[in-house]
């Protein structure tokens, strides 16, 4: 009978085992995305000021910004389809949150670059600069999960 009950111990601590080092490991995998993604939005962030400004006067320039504008939607559709593990929900919730910001930003100034409204200066002021900012703030508490 202390057979039976050691084997039945030692099988649900292997399990509980395997599914915490399967918590970890999610929470690694996504901490890791995360870290790619802040990444490149800071990029995003640092590139799209320059190519706003050549924008103005250069055609060519106008169609590679507004080629980075639909490139960042479709990270930020990527990004927001990421499963989070339950200890990194909230924090996924705040990247979302602010990628939707982000997103109604991007498609406000396609549509003002569409309509002939384009204004370089407008973008430093828009929801695109504080929702990157938002995102941007969150790396700390993304670098956390991973450790």
């Amino acid at each position: 009978m202390k057979k039976i009950i050691t084997i039945a111990f030692m099988s649900i601590l292997t399990l509980s085992g395997c599914s915490l080092l399967g918590e970890v490991n999610s929470s690694l995998e996504y901490a890791d995305n995360a870290t790619g993604y802040v990444s490149t939005v800071k990029e995003f962030a640092n590139e799209v000021p320059a190519l706003s400004q050549d924008a103005a006067t250069d055609t060519e320039a106008r169609e590679n910004l507004e080629k980075e504008l639909q490139l960042m939607k479709t990270e930020i559709e990527e990004f927001n389809a990421t499963e989070p593990p339950q200890i990194a929900e909230s924090i996924h919730e705040k990247i979302v949150s602010s990628n939707q910001q982000l997103s109604d930003g991007i498609d406000l100034y396609l549509n003002n670059i569409e309509n002939g409204q384009f204004d370089p200066e407008a973008l430093e002021n828009s929801e695109i600069m504080k929702s990157i900012e938002n995102i941007t703030s969150l790396a700390n508490q993304i670098e956390e999960l991973g450790n």
